[in-house]
């Protein structure tokens, strides 16, 4: 069900597409606007591309003559990805300036081991302005190979073990908040991307969690709740078990494989020694 915000954003959205040059093949809007999720803090994000690849001043010129105010790049100019972004009445815009050559590139690059939420903006686009290549692209992903999903499985449980699990109890010392800190949002991110490899999901960026989790079939029990109470928990001996058991729980849903099988042992040592 599209909120009156989204529809709001994406009649924006529109407007900006309509005023894109005609050679502009393809404008895909993105985001939570595109998938009915918006909200009062929401922006607009949108996928432009173009036949050849434009210089970052020919993209500040089409953004303006669509009406942005306010406008700057972000990320690493020396990429062939052009980053604008802009203002246009009081909603933060952000637009991805992709070549066809990079778009086509891209694409196939989701399907190698490196994990991008670029696939699951494509995946969940909506077409403003399109040559059918949205569309081919969205065909495309509807297939999560299972190979891909077991190596991602394995990539994202290989920090898990190798060494004693008492080293744990080095980010439960005193002082030591921020490599804990940073343990258990690493150890976050890897069960998401092994849950959603699981369901073959492409995987989004972490924002909007337990909505995103919520249908997935495969998952370990208050998977996002569990995930909030380990990055917030003041006890950081508690904050930590939480993050491990739950690690624990996921490696224990995923198919074997040397990573996996390794991190099944080494979690459950961390699981009874901080117990």
């Amino acid at each position: 069900m599209t909120s009156e915000r989204t529809q709001q954003l994406r009649d924006l959205a529109q407007r900006i597409a309509d005023a894109l040059p005609p050679e502009v093949e393809e404008v895909a809007l993105t985001g939570s606007v595109s998938r009915g999720m918006a909200d009062e803090v929401s922006d607009i994000e949108m996928l432009i591309v173009t036949p050849e690849q434009l210089e970052l001043d020919e993209c500040y010129e089409h953004a303006r003559a669509a009406g942005l105010e306010n406008i700057d790049s972000w990320g690493d100019q020396t990429s062939p990805t052009r980053r604008v972004s802009g203002m246009l009445e009081g909603v933060p815009i952000e637009l991805i300036w992709w070549s066809r050559e990079l778009a086509e590139a891209s694409v196939d690059g989701f399907f190698e081991l490196d994990v991008s939420s670029g696939a699951d903006a494509i995946a969940n686009g909506v077409a403003l302005r399109t040559s059918g290549a949205l569309a081919r692209w969205q065909t495309r992903l509807a297939d999560y190979p299972e190979e891909l999903a077991k190596a991602r499985i394995e990539s994202a449980a290989l920090p898990w073990g190798g060494f004693a699990a008492a080293g744990l109890l080095t980010l439960v010392r005193p002082s030591e908040r921020l490599a804990l800190v940073e343990w258990n949002f690493d150890g976050a991110v890897r069960v998401l991307a092994i849950v959603y490899a699981l369901n073959r999901v492409w995987p989004p960026t972490t924002k909007r969690v337990e909505t995103r989790v919520a249908s997935l079939e495969v998952k370990p029990d208050r998977l996002a709740e569990r995930i909030e109470e380990a990055v917030t928990e003041a006890d950081p001996r508690r904050a930590l078990l939480v993050m491990t058991e739950l690690q624990l729980d996921t490696v224990n849903l995923a198919p074997e494989g040397p990573n996996v099988n390794r991190a099944r042992k080494w979690l459950t040592e961390g699981v009874e020694l901080l117990s």
